[in-house]
């Protein structure tokens, strides 16, 4: 009952969300068109009206983001689960997160043992939930540093950490920090987090951070190793599938 409860509320709140975000598209063009018309201020009071203009803008466009983590957060429910090799699902991340992680004098290590079992994702949301965690090690860092990733067998799980050289989590924060809508950072809408663990519990397996003020932080997730699923034909088919590289998570 209480999940049938929590799905219903889910829904309508997507639906809300839905509509704030078509009117704030009304709202956004209607900024862009004033914006259009004070395009080149011949007075004081004209630019203060186009300095207010783009500080709108620039809260519409947040508006929107939050809007579309939330609605990321409140769909974690229905995976399509298909075997994968995580080094390459890995791999096609990382080749997205470079970029990022370059101009953040940030470096990526991956330490992956190669006889590891494929493990059953949703590609898609697997990556999103796992950028997240690199975003969040990489903001940690503001000066670079070091974000190390490595994995293992542990039956019946497979055991993924994402860890940082950044500057720590006060306990208070490592205390809330999976809680939606909780965050320390100006601008955040505090679902990063709190979507990744979603998403890894929505796969059957778990998300736990630890860290100290000054010494880093350790993102541990699980994923259970399944059995490969047997059809009439005979045993599944091992060899894994993986999105082509134009997809993004």
């Amino acid at each position: 009952m209480l999940l049938e409860h929590y799905s219903e509320l889910a829904e309508t709140a997507g639906v809300f969300i839905h509509e704030i975000k078509n009117h704030l598209s009304t709202l956004t063009l209607s900024m862009q068109l004033l914006a259009e018309d004070f395009e080149n201020p011949q007075s004081p009071r004209e630019r203060r009206a186009l300095d207010r203009i783009s500080r709108l803008q620039t809260e519409c466009a947040r508006l929107v983001e939050v809007s579309n983590d939330f609605l990321r957060f409140t769909r974690v429910k229905d995976l399509q689960l298909r075997p994968y090799d995580l080094s390459k699902v890995l791999e096609e991340l990382l080749e997205f997160f470079e970029p990022t992680a370059r101009s953040a004098n940030v470096r990526v290590n991956v330490y992956l043992p190669a006889d590891l079992p494929p493990v059953h994702l949703d590609p898609d949301l697997f990556k999103q939930a796992l950028l997240n965690l690199l975003l969040n090690a990489q903001q940690a860092m503001p000066q670079g540093g070091e974000i190390t990733f490595l994995a293992r067998e542990e039956a019946p799980w497979l055991v993924m950490q994402v860890i940082d050289t950044g500057t720590g989590i006060q306990p208070e924060v490592l205390e809330n920090m999976f809680k939606p809508f909780y965050s320390t950072k100006s601008g955040g809408s505090g679902l990063g987090l709190p979507t990744a663990r979603k998403v890894l519990e929505a796969h059957g397996g778990s998300l736990e951070a630890d860290s100290a003020p000054g010494k880093g932080t350790r993102f541990t997730m699980k994923l259970p190793i399944r059995p490969p699923i047997l059809t009439p034909a005979g045993p599944a088919d091992l060899v894994v599938e993986t999105p082509s590289r134009d997809s993004q998570p």
